[in-house]
């Protein structure tokens, strides 16, 4: 195959793998605590045509080396983990996390998992649970009887419960962060879990050694920019479209050549 129809395919393969990244990002634009991801790239290995040579007498200079590209590829998708806008919900069990930190839930396959994905209800066990229903760790049981929860900023839960007027504390509720969170490994339904490339977790309070704070009532949204993916998007599409045209125009080169010696 003609290298130029080569070069320009990666290329076109590459623009597509970047519209899929950005068609992802928009249709999570109302997904809770979503972080948009970013195709990167690299060049591909070099073919060296001729390798740098010194010109006349010694000392005088030295020709730099010839080298043709043969395209791109796919070098990672980078997690973006800017904070999304915080969106007041009033309700009690809404949480969002306000700079760094994760929630860690148990998996029933008995795992450790992370979110900051803060829509949290009452299991029928009385256990306060992400929306998939894995409970939060460490533990936090509420009363079947109790009124008024409260989570404060630095994640003590506490509730009114009957024989009581002021409310009773039931837990408090922990975070984690990691060295490189934007190298978790996304597992779907909100959740991430721990790799080589994120490091091991480090647990805390809200409100200490850099954790982030709980604001109850409120839920993080998602960080895509629609304005941005639909620029980001656009400029795929002209990308993928001079590709296109570059592969024409090697065929042609080629139906060219070859007419020469008919």
């Amino acid at each position: 195959m003609d290298p130029a129809l080569r070069a320009a395919a990666t290329g076109m393969m590459a623009q597509q793998t970047r519209v899929e990244v950005i068609s992802n990002n928009l249709a999570n634009v109302n997904t809770t605590a979503f972080k948009r991801s970013r195709a990167q790239f690299e060049d591909l290995l070099y073919q060296t045509v001729q390798h740098a040579q010194p010109v006349g007498e010694e000392g005088a200079g030295v020709l730099s080396a010839i080298q043709v590209g043969r395209g791109t590829r796919l070098s990672s998708v980078q997690r973006i983990g800017a904070q999304g806008p915080l969106q007041p919900t009033g309700r009690s069990l809404d949480l969002a996390i306000e700079g760094d930190g994760f929630l860690q839930v148990r998996t029933p396959a008995g795992d450790l998992a992370y979110t900051r994905d803060g829509n949290l209800t009452i299991s029928d066990r009385g256990v306060l649970v992400s929306q998939n229903g894995y409970p939060v760790m460490p533990d936090v049981t509420i009363p079947i009887d109790a009124s008024e929860i409260i989570i404060t900023r630095n994640g003590v839960v506490a509730a009114t419960v009957p024989g009581s007027v002021e409310a009773v504390e039931l837990g408090r509720i922990e975070l984690v962060r990691f060295t490189n969170p934007a190298g978790l490994r996304a597992l779907g339904e909100n959740l991430l879990a721990e790799s080589s490339a994120s490091g091991h977790p480090i647990s805390g309070f809200p409100q200490e050694d850099g954790f982030g704070r709980l604001i109850q009532g409120s839920l993080e949204g998602s960080n895509v920019e629609v304005v941005q993916e639909m620029v980001e998007m656009i400029t795929a599409l002209r990308a993928y479209e001079i590709n296109s045209k570059a592969i024409k125009t090697a065929e042609q080169m080629g139906e060219m050549a070859n007419n020469l010696i008919r």
